[in-house]
């Protein structure tokens, strides 16, 4: 049996240490088929370079796998088997071996992440599907083959992406199995209960609105989100997607955490044919696998990741000062007294502090900076409170939660009996975040030698010579490494040694220039391109005068989950010729 998988973002050989005294599932992708949007998919020639590929990730039970990119094709060559520990979670019993009793009620599905990748790095999500593993138990032999239709997602949620031929096998093998008709029995039992819950959940917030409304006309209006739609088109309790999240030790503060989150790539999604933008609120695992979403899914990981530092944290549901409907997160003190805004998507935060609305209007430096207009309702992972205040205006507002003049709370016991952990096994929690993979030394030096590459054969067709100057590019780098740290912390360090060093190595008479940049990417043409629509940028590589010398300094700072914040200085320092 060829074992191989990559748990956590780290791969392990073909023998891998299997621990007699567990349980495993072993699920072996044998390849693809009716991927039939690749129909037009050119094959690569020997030796060259495959223009798009597929990559397939798996989560179960907080185990993480990713498979070998295989190129993009009608019938795709996965080939690949994966072992899943199928370990107990309760205290004391973990380290024993699962029985099928245990493994029967164990409702943990196989969440599969079918990302395409193309040429210039871009992604797409092509499939998020839910596998339930639980019919293996029948087999006599301990194996079952199964063909799995993986459905698109968004507005092709019930439009099929391809078929994974799969095969499954206990390891070691059960020594008795179960009848099907117990499985079956299992399955619907499980499904009855939940649909039970969402039912009484609908009924409880039905009531609710209903309550709601009789508050106050203008109520009708409102951004109260009580239920989201997921990739796969399933409509949830808001609730749902938020989940306690610990980043172990891959991120040590929350603004490190808010940092890490809005280097994640932001894309609004389409409607097909133009049109509003969709709404979709991914799972946690298939945003983290395609490192790009929209605001809704970056504020639910940065709060998520907060609450997980033990902070009182929400999503809060709003407009923003043009209009547009728009997502962000807002952390409560434990006095109740400060309230902060954080933006997922630049990692910004911004204290409120209410306006008295019968005062006198503020002059425009006294205005708040945050970007935000008005605000419906804030939820986590236990608790949904509607803005019932006389004006939604995020600027009036007092955000006293508990203030039952002020928010209309839900009931925690209606929330947590159908978002609570485990009552929907196909609602999962957040994974474990994915150590980084990159080699940001090597990264850094790479990108770093491509650019000069490309500001070299830039000048040769201007007519202009291109010198380097090393040691002007080395002391460069504390400023990036500064830039970083203020994104961080929102303090600036260090500043006076970069400038300090600066003036020592340009001689007097001469001029120095530098425009630092920052990119979510490594696609050194992208980002050349980018600095070449600068004013400054531009005029620092068309350098011309006496004595001229370029320099150019790139950091890569690695984050969890492949994500990075590529920094770029391009300086020179010239002798002015009149």
């Amino acid at each position: 049996m060829n074992l191989e998988a990559a748990e956590l973002g780290v791969r392990y050989g073909p023998s891998p240490n299997i621990d007699p005294s567990r349980r495993y599932l072993y699920f072996n992708v044998q390849g693809g088929k009716a991927f039939l949007e690749h129909l037009n998919e050119p094959d690569a020639l020997p030796g060259q370079r495959v223009s798009a590929y597929f990559t397939l990730h798996i989560y179960f039970r907080n185990q993480r796998f990713r498979s070998r990119p295989v190129a993009c094709a009608v019938e795709p060559e996965f080939d690949e088997g994966f072992l899943l520990e199928l370990h107990k979670e309760d205290a004391g019993e973990a380290g024993k071996m699962a029985d099928v009793p245990a493994l029967l009620s164990m409702g943990s599905p196989i969440h599969l992440v079918l990302v395409k990748v193309d040429s210039a790095g871009e992604t797409t999500l092509l499939s998020s599907q839910f596998f339930e593993w639980r019919p293996l138990l029948t087999s006599k032999q301990g194996t079952m083959k199964t063909s799995l239709q993986m459905l698109g997602t968004g507005n092709e949620a019930r439009v099929p992406a391809g078929v994974l031929e799969i095969q499954l096998e206990l390891f070691p093998k059960p020594g008795q199995m179960l009848e099907e008709n117990v499985v079956r029995a299992q399955l619907e039992l499980e499904r009855s209960r939940q649909a039970d819950r969402e039912r009484l959940f609908l009924v409880y917030a039905k009531q609710w609105w209903k309550e709601f409304l009789q508050i106050r006309d203008s109520h009708q209006d409102r951004l109260v989100k009580m239920f989201a739609q997921d990739e796969n088109g399933v409509k949830r309790p808001v609730s749902s997607f938020v989940k306690p999240l610990r980043a172990g030790r891959l991120l040590d503060t929350p603004r490190e955490a808010a940092r890490f989150v809005s280097l994640m790539h932001h894309e609004k999604l389409q409607s097909l044919g133009g049109g509003d933008k969709v709404e979709q609120w991914t799972n946690a695992h298939a945003f983290l696998c395609r490192n790009r979403g929209d605001c809704e899914d970056h504020a639910v990981l940065l709060c998520s990741l907060l609450l997980g530092f033990g902070l009182d944290a929400y999503i809060c549901v709003g407009t923003k000062v043009k209009g547009s409907v728009h997502v962000w997160v807002m952390t409560v003190s434990a006095d109740g007294q400060l309230i902060t805004f954080w933006e997922s998507l630049n990692g910004h935060r911004y204290v409120h502090e209410p306006i008295n609305p019968n005062a006198a209007p503020m002059a425009k430096m006294q205005r708040p900076k945050y970007p935000y207009k008005t605000i419906g309702c804030v939820f986590n992972h236990h608790s949904f409170y509607a803005n019932s205040q006389a004006s939604d205006s995020v600027d009036v507002c007092q955000f006293d939660l508990h203030n039952e003049a002020h928010w209309k709370s839900m009931s925690k016991d209606a929330i947590v009996s159908v978002c609570g952990m485990g009552t929907n096994s196909s609602w999962p929690v957040p994974p474990s975040l994915s150590p980084s993979s990159l080699d940001h030394h090597l990264l850094s030096n790479d990108l770093e030698q491509q650019l000069k590459i490309l500001v070299i054969e830039h000048r040769r067709d201007q007519g202009l010579t291109t010198c380097w100057d090393d040691q002007l590019s080395y002391i460069l780098t504390p400023a990036l490494a500064a830039y970083e740290t203020e994104r961080i912390t929102g303090i600036t360090a260090g500043n006076e040694e970069f400038q300090d060093a600066v003036r020592l190595a340009v001689p007097e008479g001469q001029t120095f220039k530098g425009y630092p940049i920052q990119f979510t990417h490594r696609n050194a043409r992208k980002a050349f391109t980018t600095c070449l629509r600068a004013p400054v940028c531009e005029e620092i590589i068309n350098c011309r005068g006496d004595q001229v010398r370029l320099a150019v300094r790139v950091r890569v700072f690695p984050y969890p989950e492949s994500a990075c914040a590529t920094w770029i200085m391009f300086a020179c320092k010239y002798k002015s010729v009149l």
